[in-house]
C-alpha cells in the first residue's frame, strides 16, 4: 500500500533540511487540498501541476518554514471538544504548527474545525 500523502509530506521536508527550494510530489487530490492548506499558511510559497501523461507531479516552491511534518497513523478520530488534547500530542506549542484533518465539510486545519465546532480525522501535522 502506498501512502502518496506521507511520501510528499517527507519529499517536502527533506528538501527543506537540504536547503533546496522547490520539490516535485506525486499528484493526488488530498495531497492538493493539503498543499493548499500549506500555502494559505504560508508553509510552502506555491505549487502548480505537471502533466506527464501518468497522473502528474506538483512543483512545490518551499518557503524555509517546515521544520518537522508527518502523517498521523492510524487516522484517529477527533470528538469537537478534543482539539486542544490532539494540539498538545502533536505540535510543540500553541500557536505553533497546524494539524490538518478530514471533516464532513472536508479538508481543513484544527483551527478551522474548531471555530466550525466540528469533529474530523486526523490526517498530518505540520510546523
Amino acid at each position: 500500500m502506498v501512502d502518496h500523502l506521507a511520501d510528499a509530506l517527507n519529499t517536502m521536508k527533506t528538501h527543506e533540511i537540504v536547503g533546496q527550494n522547490k520539490c516535485s510530489v506525486k499528484a493526488t487530490k488530498l495531497t492538493e487540498e493539503v498543499l493548499r492548506l500549506l500555502k494559505e499558511h504560508g508553509y510552502v510559497k506555491g505549487f502548480d501541476m505537471v502533466d506527464n501523461g501518468r497522473g502528474g507531479n506538483f512543483n512545490v516552491d518551499l518557503d524555509g518554514r517546515i521544520n518537522d511534518c508527518g502523517v498521523i497513523k492510524p487516522r484517529f478520530p477527533v470528538k469537537k471538544g478534543e482539539w486542544a488534547k490532539k494540539e498538545e500530542q502533536y505540535i510543540p506549542g500553541v500557536g505553533i504548527g497546524l494539524l490538518i484533518v478530514s471533516t464532513s465539510q472536508g479538508i481543513m486545519t484544527n483551527v478551522d474545525a474548531e471555530e466550525k465546532k466540528i469533529g474530523g480525522r486526523l490526517l498530518a501535522y505540520i510546523y
